[in-house]
């Protein structure tokens, strides 16, 4: 299975490393946020590590909404219902929640479909910071702390019309960000792509904190600091 490689399972127990969480940010999402290295000091698993996991263990429904609630640190042991239904979350062994569910519709197993709704979903979530978040805060005249910089993955949804697919992208259709004080909700509306027809949409929410007034030498530093992190 694709996702095999990023996570260890044991009964109904999975287990995510550091070193797992980062070789799937970097060579799967492409995502360079310093938090998924391994050793950093708020080392977190990546949001889309756990969203996939969800897909793989749990099959892809035609409709489907996720809302983070907590971090998952390194090799936190975390519990799989095997009895879910509609509504679940992913736990730890502790009952500390990570990441609610929720599911309706029709169920696909597909190995086929599931990756490849996976990667277009983590590739499209790749490219958010410098070709999204970037040019929405200098839209807004709004940026956060370049020298720590805070974007938090807070929910995603979607709904797929068929599961008559084996290749899939996503385009961004619209974009918004509420600014509130120090924080910015954006929300990310996208389309669900197979073979030039849309086929799904959904929304992805992200939180942007420690705002202040935009700064193009600084926002221009943060862009550089991330693309140079993809040669380390």
């Amino acid at each position: 299975m694709f996702l095999s490689p990023y996570y260890a399972k044991q009964d109904q127990s999975v287990f995510i490393s550091a070193q797992q969480a980062s070789d799937f940010a970097k060579h799967v999402a492409e995502d360079f946020n310093p938090i998924h290295n391994v050793g950093a000091k708020r080392f977190c698993v990546p949001g889309d590590l756990l969203f996939a996991l969800v897909l793989t263990e749990f099959g892809l429904s035609q409709n489907m909404q996720f809302k983070f609630a907590g971090m998952v640190g390194d090799g936190i042991e975390l519990e799989l219902d095997k009895d879910a239904g509609e509504k679940f979350s992913i736990c730890d062994t502790k009952g500390k929640e990570y990441l609610h569910i929720e599911r309706q519709g029709e169920v696909c197993q597909c190995d086929v479909q599931t990756a490849a709704f996976i990667k277009s979903y983590v590739a499209f979530s790749g490219l958010n910071f410098i070709h999204v978040l970037v040019p929405m805060m200098k839209e807004y005249g709004m940026m956060i702390n370049p020298t720590r910089p805070l974007v938090i993955y807070e929910s995603m949804s979607f709904h797929l019309d068929t599961f008559e697919f084996t290749e899939m992208s996503l385009e961004l259709v619209e974009q918004h960000m509420e600014i509130n004080g120090k924080r910015g909700d954006v929300t990310l509306q996208f389309a669900l792509k197979s073979e030039g027809k849309v086929i799904g949409s959904g929304v992805k929410t992200l939180v942007l904190s420690g705002l202040r007034e935009y700064n193009e030498e600084q926002a221009q530093q943060m862009c550089h600091t991330y693309e140079s992190s993809k040669l380390n």
